[in-house]
């Protein structure tokens, strides 16, 4: 594993990201597109927020992608577990959801 630096990209300047999404298509689609851009180092991937939270708290992540509507601990829940205890990641949402609600919530 490579030394992180305090912004926690690679010692070459990857952003270092975990993709968080319940459906495995979409994930390793995601991850496959990411892969081809030299700047990005997809870390890890997690089913559901509970995974995405052990694995930013193991893999120092950048960055997240994070699905809103997953079983277990959705994303909105754990962008805020996140957020609490490593305020240095940034979470990009996402989803594919037209709810009012469920934009707004992720906001």
């Amino acid at each position: 594993m490579q030394a992180l630096n305090s912004n926690n990209t690679t010692n070459d300047g990857r952003i270092r990201i975990v993709v968080a999404d319940d459906k495995e298509l979409f994930r390793e689609g995601l991850v496959s597109l990411l892969a081809r851009r030299p700047e990005v180092e997809v870390v890890g991937q997690a089913e559901d927020g509970y995974q995405a939270l052990e694995l930013a708290r193991k893999l120092s992540p950048r960055l997240i992608l994070m699905d809103v509507d997953m079983p277990g601990c959705d994303g909105v829940r754990a962008t805020e577990l996140i957020k609490a205890e490593l305020p240095m990641v940034d979470i990009i949402m996402l989803t594919v959801s037209e709810e009012d609600k469920d934009l707004f919530t992720a906001i």
